[in-house]
């Protein structure tokens, strides 16, 4: 346990007017600032009535006081909360008065910090304090509670102590020679690597579609005019923030939306037709929908179901006559749309999707919808939420990073190494070393190896209060 040697305060509810504002104060002055706050020190862990006072007696506001004792509270130090109502005067007058008290104003995240600090939380649960006040969707929100009940922490602790076993085996035999260990000659090694290598591939998975859920992907309706690129637009977004209309080229700008499928929060993208034109202002249009085919992680490619199997392949040469270097240069996942399902009496398009697929194999999935009607979405949200990476259930999901996933990744390439090491080099001390890093890799996640710098950046992160 660390003892810091200020006491921090900060107001911990959003600014602005409600019913109710919470100042919360964490450190070892909290007891003597409840004191001078309400004249007495209140029981631990119980809501008082109390009346909050200047320090001429004068009465600021009256709340609740509730106090924790550093053996029971978030940060591992004394913590004072402090219940208001929630005007911005009453806030201010409340943190002036304890500020005056002898606390200080708390940095972005550092009561948080201090929880990290204090062993009481590692560093996965602390960032999953932040995806959890973050969450966009119930499925990023569960996912972030159970990294922050400690279920991500748990697993890699698992695998840690696999990895420890195996180093204490191997580094005996290696120190300890007149022991006769015979390490190369144990085939449970090898199972046991294997065990080690399935328990992070698993632990990948999970985490990688939790840091989906927390990240989100951006998504680019793309295509040449008239295919229902608009509606599709506000279809998906639920709302007419694209103008829709059988002129061609009415889209010239990008139009922007957030909208959540299954959980995952997406970039919605409208672009402008794509197709040859002399008009200065619709080729800029083009232009920048080029440009947002390249940075999307997902593009739906529409096409007019209606024109029939002809119609759909000459549209999609004239297409490829015109972007064919950005649709091979594309690096995300590129998803055919066949759009006015409703007006198809025959499906003509059919036989056309094998003709497409031939001569644009960047395609990865195709969907049949009708954007007027809303038929066929269901499949298209279930094609977005697979190609963004969400496989499984949310339910078994840990809210991720990005540096968690770069030090899962690090930590299984380190055990692969080392399995090929004992494999064809017959080096027991080469696997140990590699396996000391794997662990190192795991132990960035939780915080057991970690920089000042990296905490810097990630707690700055965090709002006030928290």
């Amino acid at each position: 346990m660390q003892s810091s040697p200020d006491t921090i305060a900060a107001i911990a509810t959003p600014p602005g007017r409600g019913g109710i504002g919470v100042i919360r104060v964490s450190g070892a002055l909290a007891p003597s600032i409840a004191e001078a706050l309400v004249g007495q020190l209140p029981e631990p862990r119980l809501a008082t009535l109390v009346t909050f006072r200047e320090e001429d007696g004068a009465a600021i506001d009256q709340g609740l006081i509730l106090f924790f004792p550093g053996t029971a509270s978030f940060t591992g130090e004394p913590v004072l909360e402090v219940h208001g109502h929630g005007g911005v005067v009453v806030m201010d007058l409340l943190l002036q008065r304890v500020l005056s008290l002898g606390a200080r104003p708390a940095r972005a995240g550092e009561f948080t910090e201090r929880a990290f600090l204090n062993d009481k939380i590692d560093l996965a649960q602390a960032e999953a304090v932040a995806d959890l006040i973050d969450s966009v969707s119930e499925a990023s929100a569960r996912s972030a509670v159970r990294s922050l009940s400690g279920d991500f922490s748990a697993c890699l602790g698992d695998i840690t102590e696999q990895l420890i076993k195996l180093r204490v085996y191997l580094e005996a035999a290696i120190d300890f020679p007149e022991e006769e260990i015979d390490f190369l000659a144990d085939k449970s090694i090898v199972t046991r690597l294997n065990t080690i290598s399935a328990s992070l591939d698993n632990i990948r998975q999970r985490a990688g579609q939790g840091a989906v859920l927390r990240e989100g992907v951006s998504l680019a309706i793309v295509g040449p005019p008239n295919a229902g690129k608009s509606s599709l637009m506000n279809r998906l977004s639920r709302q007419d923030i694209a103008i829709v209309n059988e002129q061609a080229g009415t889209t010239r700008d990008i139009l922007r939306e957030q909208i959540v499928v299954h959980g995952i929060p997406i970039e919605l993208v409208d672009t402008a037709g794509i197709r040859s034109t002399s008009d200065a202002v619709e080729r800029e249009g083009v232009q920048r929908a080029l440009a947002e085919l390249a940075r999307a992680d997902i593009a739906l490619l529409v096409f007019d179901h209606s024109l029939g199997q002809h119609g759909v392949i000459s549209a999609m040469g004239d297409l490829l006559a015109s972007i064919g270097s950005a649709v091979e240069a594309f690096q995300g996942v590129l998803i055919l749309v066949l759009n006015k399902k409703d007006l198809v009496r025959v499906d003509t398009g059919r036989e056309a999707v094998q003709d497409i697929l031939s001569i644009c194999p960047q395609i990865n999935e195709r969907v049949s919808i009708s954007a007027a009607t809303g038929e066929g979405l269901e499949r298209l949200f279930d094609v977005i939420a697979q190609s963004a990476g969400l496989t499984t259930t949310v339910e078994g999901v840990f809210m991720a990073r990005r540096r968690h996933l770069v030090a899962l990744d690090e930590a299984a390439a380190c055990v692969r190494a080392g399995q090929a090491q004992l494999a064809v080099n017959a080096a027991g001390e080469l696997l140990a070393e590699e396996l000391r890093e794997a662990q190192r890799y795991i132990g960035e996640i939780t915080g057991d190896f970690t920089n000042d710098d990296l905490l810097g950046r990630i707690f700055s992160s965090f709002c006030i209060g928290k």
